[in-house]
């Protein structure tokens, strides 16, 4: 990056009133000075959100994040995200341990767009609220005592891919057709013939060839954020991407990708070539299909790095580490959460008193 680009990045984010810090604003979308209460609109380029060739992308992927930025490392989880380098960070997002240092690392892959976040850190802090509240088994010490400082924004990595893809498969199609036969019953000491439908199954070789273009697959590339907890917040609304711009990673954090592009691109194959199985099954329109072969090509492949809005909060209870997220973008909730075993015990010597003034009231 060159200095005057890095100048122009940091002037985003300094008040112009006072010269302070300012961080983005996800209710009003826009930045705001904690000190003046000055308020700036973040700089946006217009223009199509670029897509880039797939296999030229270690000589031709960008760089530049727009600002100087520097990696800190989590030596309790591993994980590795990227901030303002002027910032002091004091705790990590992902798992609240306070043992992470700076690291001489690049920051990547540039994003090439994001969804801003839109949901402040009290509206999220109030949905958590809502959602822990409705956790029936949590212990009540968690619904008191949880840390309201302990939840961080996130800019969570993910990769995008577009593919053309041509199958060729084989299988075999069964069509069911039925026949009568007759059986034998006794009744009252009496033997009667009856009449009942049997299935049997038809079967018959079937091959073809299937095309199918695959647009914006999204590829979580982040291994501190589990594929099943993110899903959970799902969808995010890609329509909403706007061109990456350093102003709206003021105040937050931004993971570095810890699932690289290419390590990125063999999970999408394996989720794509599921959907194909899926759709070529039904193409086949058949009863029933066994045995089914493809055999896969995939061309024109590319793709694009974006960030997407994660509130997140890890939490100790116990001795043992919880997480929940919240959607930036929505404010939809999922996490974990500790089971009192009072509460549980309670409910089984509830639901057993209960069982035993039945068997009194009905014997």
């Amino acid at each position: 990056m060159t200095e005057e680009t890095a100048n122009q990045a940091r002037s985003q984010t300094k008040c112009p009133s006072c010269g302070g810090e300012m961080v983005f604003d996800p209710e009003h979308q826009t930045l705001h000075c904690a000190y003046c209460g000055k308020k700036a609109a973040v700089t946006v380029q217009t223009g199509a959100i670029l897509e880039y060739d797939f296999k030229t992308a270690e000589n031709t992927a960008n760089l530049d994040w727009g600002a100087v930025k520097k990696v800190i490392h989590c030596h309790n989880c591993g994980a590795e995200t990227v901030v303002d380098g002027s910032s002091v960070a004091a705790e990590c997002a992902f798992c609240g341990s306070s043992h992470i240092i700076d690291q001489e690392s690049s920051a990547g892959i540039a994003p090439e767009s994001l969804v801003p976040f839109k949901v402040s850190k009290n509206t999220a802090e109030e949905n958590f609220s809502q959602w822990i509240r409705k956790r029936f088994f949590a212990p009540r010490a968690l619904k008191k005592n949880y840390r309201r400082e302990a939840i961080a924004g996130v800019y969570v990595p993910f990769w995008t891919y577009d593919a053309d893809s041509e199958t060729e498969y084989w299988a075999e199609a069964g069509t069911y057709y039925y026949t009568t036969e007759k059986y034998t019953v006794k009744k009252e000491g009496k033997t009667e013939t009856r009449e009942r439908r049997v299935r049997h199954t038809r079967w018959r070789p079937v091959n073809g060839h299937f095309a199918r273009n695959f647009d914006d697959f999204l590829v979580n590339a982040s291994r501190q954020v589990d594929d099943k907890l993110i899903r959970k917040i799902e969808p995010f609304d890609l329509k909403e991407l706007v061109q990456y711009q350093a102003g709206f990673l003021a105040g937050f954090t931004a993971e570095r990708y810890s699932v690289g592009l290419k390590e990125g691109w063999e999970k999408a194959q394996q989720e794509m070539e599921k959907q194909l199985r899926d759709e070529i099954t039904r193409h086949i329109a058949a009863d029933e299909v066994r045995r089914l072969s493809l055999n896969t090509v995939f061309r024109n492949i590319r793709f694009k790095h974006i960030l997407l809005p994660v509130w997140v909060s890890t939490y100790l209870f116990n001795n043992k580490v919880y997480k929940f997220l919240v959607n930036g973008q929505t404010g939809k909730v999922h996490g974990e959460a500790p089971v009192s075993f009072w509460k549980v015990a309670g409910l089984i010597a509830a639901v057993l008193a209960l069982i035993a003034v039945l068997i009194i009231i009905f014997s």
